[in-house]
């Protein structure tokens, strides 16, 4: 497990959830989260799990598919009304299985 790249994974998934959540709740009303939030959820979760990829140089379809993984054990949470704990688990998730990815290569 590679301890630089969970840390690196958890701080900018979080980064980008909270920021992508912010700039939503800004934009659209409470009401259309009510309506159309089990779809908005889970492709705000995949967004930010690619830009996270981009950021921290790990290959996006690896990225994704543990993000889509991880994003399972939260919707436990989201029926039982803990919806931000939830996403901090699936981040947390997220973080443990992309330290196990391969080091990304140096850029040039």
């Amino acid at each position: 497990m590679d301890r630089e790249i969970l840390w690196r994974v958890a701080v900018v998934q979080l980064l980008a959830v909270a920021a992508l959540s912010i700039l939503l709740a800004i934009l659209l009303p409470h009401s259309f989260f009510e309506g159309w939030g089990w779809l908005v959820g889970p492709l705000a979760w995949i967004f930010s799990a690619w830009v996270t990829a981009r950021v921290v140089g790990l290959p996006p379809a690896p990225v994704l598919i543990r993000a889509a993984v991880a994003g399972v054990p939260s919707l436990l949470f989201v029926v039982v009304g803990l919806h931000w704990f939830g996403a901090v688990v699936a981040v947390a998730l997220l973080a443990i299985w992309c330290a196990y990815l391969p080091r990304p290569l140096a850029r040039p």
